[in-house]
C-alpha cells in the first residue's frame, strides 16, 4: 500500500479524488445490471421524520466542490491500485472512457429543486439521471456523495422551524420583528465532527439566521452561494477571559470587557457563571451599572450552566430589578441596557419551553437570544428526516423500466418508481411527485402546475448558481 507512483500515500489527494469518494461495493456494481442496462435514473426524497416539510439547501456546495473537476488519469490510477489492493473489482475501461470522451467530465445530469424551496417529506427532491449506455451506473455510483445533502438539507431544515418557533414568541410578545434574524446564533463549531461539518452545516444554518461564531460556516456561505458576508458576530467572554483573572478580581474581568468593548451601539457578550451568577448579576446590577449605562453600549449577559429554563427567569428577574425595564406594546417587559443569551442546554424543545415561560412571566422575547451548539449541527443524522437515495428506472436496451423496493418488513422503506419530477401548484404552492413524461391535459397544466425541478448541473457544468440572498428570500417568501 506504499505505491508512490499511484499517490496512495497522499491523503489529500485521496480524499479529492471522485472515484473514491463512495462505497466499496459500488466498485462491483457495474459488473452487477443487467447486460442489456443503458441508462439509468435515481432520486432522493426524505421519507418522514422529525418535521414534515423540509428546507432544501447545500446540493450546489457539493456540486462545486465535487463534480466540477474532472477526472483525470492519475485519478484512476489512484483508485485502480486501491481497489485491486482493497479486494473489489475495478471499472478501469469505464473510467478511461469518460476522460476520453468527456475530458473527465461526468455524463451525468442532476436536477433538483431550487434551493431554499420548503417541501412536504415523501416527495421528489433532486434527480440523477446517466443515458451513456457504456457508463448508466454513474446515476447510482454518486449516492454515497449526493446522499450527504441530507447534512446541509436537515441543519437548515432545523432552522427553519426554529425561526417559525422564535417568530411566533416575537408575535405575541414582541414589538420588533427585525430582530428575528439574529436571535439564534451558532455556537456548533466545536461540537462537529470535522471542519468540512462545521462549514457545510454552518452554512445551511444561515439560511435562516445571520448571527454566527462558526467561522467555517460563513466562509462556505460566502463562497458557494456568492455573498459578501453571510453572517456576523460580537465581542464576547469565554470562561479563560474571566477566570485567568482570578475569582477575587473577576469585577475586573466584567470592567475590563466593558472598557475594551462597550461603545455606543455596541453588543458585548459576558459569560457571568464562572463562580456564582447571583452574585455576578449583584455586581453587574450595582458596582459596574453606570458602567453599563455610560458605555451606550447593550450589556448581554450569558448564564451558562443550570437548568436553563430556570435560570433564564431567575437572570431576567435580577436584572429588571437593578436596571430597569420598559412596558412594551404587547404589555410585555423588555430590559432596558441589557439582555440575556443562553448558550446552554439550547435544543428545539428547550427553546419553545424558555420561550413559553418568559411570556408567562411578563418579558418579551426581546430580552434573549439562543446560542445553539451540539443540538444545531451534531445531534441529528440521515434518520433525523429518514433520506434516502434509490434508482427509480433503468434503460434496458430502447426501453425504460419502473425499478422499486418494497420491503414486506418495512413499508416505511418502499421506494418510488419511474422517472420522476416534482410539480408545483403555481396558486396553491402544493407540491406532488409525478413521473416523466407529463402526460396530463395540457390546458391544466399549463393553468395549475409547473414542473418544479430545475436542471443544475449537466456533464460538468454547474447550470444554476444561487445566491444565498435569494435562497433566503425563497425560504422566507410566506412569512408573516
Amino acid at each position: 500500500m506504499h505505491n508512490v507512483s499511484h499517490g496512495l500515500n497522499d491523503i489529500a489527494s485521496i480524499l479529492s479524488n471522485p472515484i473514491l469518494n463512495t462505497d466499496s461495493y459500488k466498485a462491483s456494481h457495474y459488473l452487477q445490471y443487467p447486460p442489456e442496462a443503458s441508462a439509468m435514473f435515481s432520486y432522493i426524497e426524505s421519507r418522514g421524520g422529525r418535521y414534515g416539510r423540509t428546507l432544501f439547501f447545500g446540493l450546489q456546495m457539493l456540486i462545486k466542490e465535487y463534480l466540477c473537476r474532472p477526472i483525470t488519469p492519475a485519478m484512476i490510477d489512484q483508485a485502480k491500485a486501491f481497489f485491486t489492493a482493497h479486494g473489489e473489482p475495478f471499472n478501469e475501461a469505464g473510467w478511461r472512457y469518460i476522460v476520453e470522451q468527456f475530458g473527465g467530465y461526468l455524463p451525468v445530469r442532476i436536477r433538483a429543486v431550487p434551493e431554499g424551496s420548503v417541501v412536504p417529506t415523501h416527495n421528489v427532491l433532486v434527480t440523477v439521471e446517466c443515458d451513456d449506455p457504456q457508463v448508466f451506473w454513474l446515476a447510482s455510483y454518486l449516492e454515497t456523495m449526493l446522499l450527504r445533502v441530507w447534512y446541509p438539507i436537515t441543519v437548515a431544515t432545523q432552522s427553519w422551524h426554529l425561526r417559525q418557533t422564535i417568530r411566533a414568541a416575537l408575535e405575541q410578545s414582541s414589538d420588533d420583528l427585525t430582530q428575528l434574524p439574529f436571535k439564534l446564533h451558532d455556537f456548533g463549531a466545536r461540537g462537529v465532527s470535522s471542519a468540512e461539518s462545521a462549514a457545510i452545516g454552518g452554512a445551511a444554518h444561515l439560511v435562516s439566521f445571520m448571527g454566527s461564531d462558526t467561522v467555517l460556516g460563513v466562509v462556505a456561505a460566502n463562497h458557494y452561494y456568492n455573498e459578501t458576508m453571510a453572517a456576523f458576530s460580537v465581542p464576547a467572554a469565554e470562561h479563560s477571559t474571566i477566570t485567568s483573572w482570578g475569582r477575587e478580581r473577576e469585577t475586573d474581568a466584567f470592567r475590563n470587557m466593558l472598557a475594551q468593548f462597550g461603545k455606543p451601539g455596541a453588543i458585548v457578550s459576558v459569560v457571568s457563571d464562572s463562580y456564582d451568577l447571583f452574585a455576578a448579576l449583584d455586581v453587574w446590577g450595582t458596582e459596574l451599572k453606570q458602567a453599563v449605562l455610560d458605555s451606550g453600549g447593550m450589556l448581554v449577559i450569558r448564564p451558562d450552566s443550570g437548568d436553563p429554563q430556570t435560570i433564564v427567569l431567575q437572570t431576567l428577574r435580577a436584572l429588571d430589578a437593578s436596571f430597569g425595564s420598559t412596558l412594551n406594546g404587547k404589555g410585555r417587559r423588555v430590559l432596558d441596557n441589557v439582555r440575556v443569551i443562553q448558550g446552554d442546554g439550547v435544543n428545539p424543545e428547550s427553546i419553545a419551553a424558555i420561550l413559553a415561560a418568559m411570556d408567562e412571566a411578563g418579558f418579551a422575547a426581546d430580552n434573549i437570544v439562543f446560542g445553539m451548539g451540539g443540538a444545531l449541527l451534531q445531534q441529528i443524522n440521515r434518520d433525523t428526516q429518514r433520506f434516502a437515495m434509490k434508482c427509480s428506472a433503468i434503460r434496458l436496451g430502447d426501453d425504460w423500466h419502473d425499478v422499486l423496493k418494497d420491503p414486506v418488513t418495512d413499508a416505511g422503506k418502499r421506494s418510488m418508481k419511474g422517472r420522476l419530477t416534482l410539480l408545483r401548484n403555481r396558486h396553491t404552492g402544493e407540491y406532488r411527485t409525478t413521473t416523466l413524461p407529463l402526460e396530463w391535459d395540457e390546458r391544466t397544466a399549463e393553468s395549475d402546475w409547473d414542473d418544479a425541478l430545475v436542471t443544475v448541473f449537466d456533464s460538468g457544468k454547474l447550470l444554476i448558481d444561487v445566491s444565498l440572498t435569494d435562497i433566503r428570500h425563497r425560504a422566507h417568501a410566506h412569512e408573516g
